[in-house]
Order: structure tokens, then sequence, then C-alpha cells
């Protein structure tokens, strides 16, 4: 645990200090003209510069920000270089990345889905189309990870969602929900067309790579497998994983691993043809 901390203080400390050197995490400033404001993100891109990359874009939970991939992954400038794959991860709060029908200025979907897209194929070496793009999440960057690609299938080729809140219904005065969307015993159309489960009318099959996962012993397990039914009863393919553990940076650490092999592979296929 003492030589986890030590690496991840590492890490951290180049954030504030500025990378210096390839590889290394990276804080971005990345203006959001529907926001008006800057949006924080932390960028790891591999040290090979001389081709371009996928980009994996990484989503925080609830109560966390920019820095939590990196809390979660210490090495992750490590995997960047193995992977030939560029990191980012957005702050976006306890938005849940909606543009919320509540507030004019949150507007993260919009955000994901353009503005950071546009900055980072401006920026980076990045592979500028959506064979070149995922976009994955734990917890409330779950749900928001599955509710953008799916709405954005043009934008995104592959989505992930660990430990995701794909259904937040059942849980009403949890996690700042009703500041984004009000209350729902008043707002329950706008709940009910927030919620991943009810956002599968865009896609078909093979629209989109999708692998979702969930702990045997998280409180949104239930969600999770309502929503794998739901896929399967729509014919749409997917890889759905149910493991041991709980809602916690040790079963992500974990998953983060299934489900980098599964974008290593889409993005294979897709450099393929």
């Amino acid at each position: 645990m003492m030589k986890r901390n030590i690496c991840l203080l590492f890490l951290l400390s180049l954030l504030f200090v500025g990378a210096v050197w390839a590889g290394a995490p990276q804080v971005i400033k990345v203006y959001s003209p529907s926001m008006k404001k800057q949006v924080e993100a932390v960028v790891v891109a591999p040290k090979d510069k001389s081709v371009r990359h996928p980009v994996v874009y990484l989503l925080h939970g609830a109560y966390s920000n920019d820095r939590k991939w990196l809390e979660v992954r210490p090495d992750l400038p490590r995997v960047a270089d193995s992977l030939g794959v560029i990191f980012v991860t957005p702050e976006a709060y306890n938005t849940w990345y909606f543009d919320s029908p509540m507030h004019k200025n949150v507007r993260y979907e919009t955000f994901l889905s353009t503005e950071l897209i546009d900055y980072m194929d401006s920026h980076y070496a990045t592979i500028p189309n959506r064979s070149g793009r995922a976009i994955m999440g734990l917890s409330m960057g779950g749900h928001g990870a599955l509710f953008t690609a799916f709405r954005h299938k043009d934008i995104f080729g592959a989505c992930g969602s660990m430990s995701g809140g794909v259904d937040f219904r059942p849980f009403p005065d949890q996690w700042f929900i009703k500041n984004e969307l009000g209350e729902e015993k008043t707002h329950q159309e706008v709940w009910d067309r927030h919620v991943v489960v009810n956002n599968l009318d865009g896609i078909t099959n093979h629209d989109l790579a999708i692998i979702i996962d969930c702990g045997e012993s998280d409180f949104f397990l239930r969600v999770n497998k309502e929503l794998h039914q739901k896929l399967l009863n729509r014919g749409i393919d997917h890889d759905f994983i149910v493991r041991p553990g709980g809602h916690n940076n040790e079963y992500w650490a974990n998953s983060f691993d299934y489900q980098m092999l599964f974008f290593k592979k889409f993005f294979e296929r897709c450099q393929s043809h």
C-alpha cells in the first residue's frame, strides 16, 4: 500500500509541475463554448509521437475528479506506452455528463461529444474518427460513457461501463442527480429520458462495440443485468461480465485491464480493414 501511495503521489506531482517529457500525465484546460468556461482534463499520451494513436476517453464517478483514474491506475503512462493509446479524462463534477435541462451552463454531453473531441484531434496525434475513439467510465462515468456513445455513435466506435449507474431511477435522492434533472416525482419524463436503459432506440447491432461489467456485490448489479437483458432482447451484441467484487478501486483497477483488452481488439480490427 505504501509503495502504491508513493507511486500515486509521484504521478500527481507531475501534474502540477507540468509534464516536460513524453508519456507523463498532463493537465490541460479545454475551453467549452457551450458552457463558456475552461474544463480541466488529464491527458496521458504514449512516448511515440511518430504515429497517430487511438484515444480512450475515461470518465470518473460522482464525488470525484479528473485525477481519479490516476488513483485507480497509477501505471496509466505505462499502459499508454504499451498499448499505444492516448487516455484523456475530463472533470465533470457530479453532473452525470448531461446537458442539464435545469442549468444552461451544464453541457457535458456536448462537451464530450464535440468540444473535447475537437480539442484532442487538433492538439494531439489522434486517429480522428470513430474507429480510433472509445469511451469508458466507472460508476457515474459508466453511465456517462454509454449514454454519450449510444447518442453519438457517429463519434465513438466503442464504449464501456464498469459498475455503471445505467438506471439511476431506483436512487432518486443520491449523487446529486436531481440537481441536474429536477426532482424525480415532478420530472419523471426527464428522468426516464436520461437513463441509459431508455436510450437504446438509436442503436442497432454492430453500431458500437460495447462492454459492460459489474461486481457481484455492487448495488448497481441489478440495473446492469436489466440493461444486459434489454440489449439481448434487441439483438445487440455486447460483452457482459459479472465478477466478484464491489463498488471500489480494487474492482475498477482489475476491470480496467479487461476493458482495455476489448478496446485493443476493436482498434486492431478497425486498422486491419
